[in-house]
């Protein structure tokens, strides 16, 4: 998992807010939309792998995905969170 140290230096490349990680209900409910192929990026391209977690701006506007403990924080890449808050 991500190290303390590295997330309190971690910022939002489009908003430079502080990044946190997101709770694991959050990350279910993209995961779920994952795999019925309705999440998109930014980009609107279909999102195809399952996150092993997540990165959200301080606003949660903006997910940035985990993979195998490494953050993607391409602007691009991120996933708009609107629908998946509850």
């Amino acid at each position: 998992m991500i190290s303390e140290d590295l997330l309190q230096i971690l910022q939002c490349p489009s908003t430079r807010q502080p990044l946190k990680l997101a709770d694991a209900s959050l990350v279910a409910r993209v995961n779920a939309a994952i795999s019925e192929g309705r999440a998109v990026n930014r980009l609107g391209e279909a999102v195809r792998k399952t996150l092993d977690g997540g990165l959200v701006n301080e606003n949660q506007t903006l997910l940035y995905g985990i993979f195998d403990d490494i953050p993607c924080l391409l602007v691009d890449e991120a996933i708009e969170l609107g629908p998946y808050l509850a």
